[in-house]
């Protein structure tokens, strides 16, 4: 029983293998170099998109917490650029799908929303999308570097965890506390 099931999972695989780059990672320090070029990339974007949700953003509060994150990006980019050179790596990034998606769906609720609590609403929902991309980014990387003996680089992701973990609180709270409820009325 067991090898007719080794077999079908052997057929199921093969039907749906992917055939790789020539470019593509063979060991973990390599996937974990990919993935710290994706991160960089998508920061970096995202430092970009972030002044317009704070611009379109009625809610003080919401402003606030998005300009803060802005100097916040910066210095997770500055710890990035720590972590390559640990690794003695180029910070050169690479596109990523993902965040440019969650950035240019974020653009589109600013452009199906009213400005007000509503809009804020769907700033908030959005930004949450993006933290909670950067969350799992950034638990990864840390898994990745703590398995490769790179502690230092472990610590310097770690921090960046963590504030990606407190401005999705924060973002929590506003919706929560304030800005969901004023986009019911």
């Amino acid at each position: 029983m067991k090898k007719e099931k080794e077999q079908t999972t052997e057929k199921a695989t093969d039907a749906t293998m992917v055939k790789p780059k020539s470019s593509a990672a063979e060991g973990l320090r390599e996937l974990f170099i990919d993935e710290l070029k994706d991160i960089i990339y998508a920061e970096r974007a995202l430092l970009k998109a972030l002044p317009k949700m704070a611009s379109n953003s009625s809610s003080m509060k919401l402003k606030k917490a998005i300009e803060e994150h802005v100097t916040v990006t910066e210095t997770q980019i500055e710890r990035l650029k720590q972590v390559f050179d640990l690794l003695g790596e180029s910070d050169r990034g690479k596109k990523c799908d993902a965040m440019e998606g969650l950035i240019k769906e974020g653009e589109g609720i600013l452009e199906e929303t009213e400005p007000g609590p509503v809009r804020d609403a769907a700033i908030i929902s959005a930004s949450q999308k993006i933290e909670h991309y950067e969350i799992a980014s950034y638990g990864t990387l840390v898994a990745f570097a703590k398995t490769l003996g790179e502690d230092k680089a472990a610590s310097l992701l770690e921090e960046t965890l963590k504030e990606e973990k407190d401005a999705d609180a924060t973002l929590t709270k506003a919706a929560y506390n304030d800005i969901n409820f004023d986009a019911v009325e």
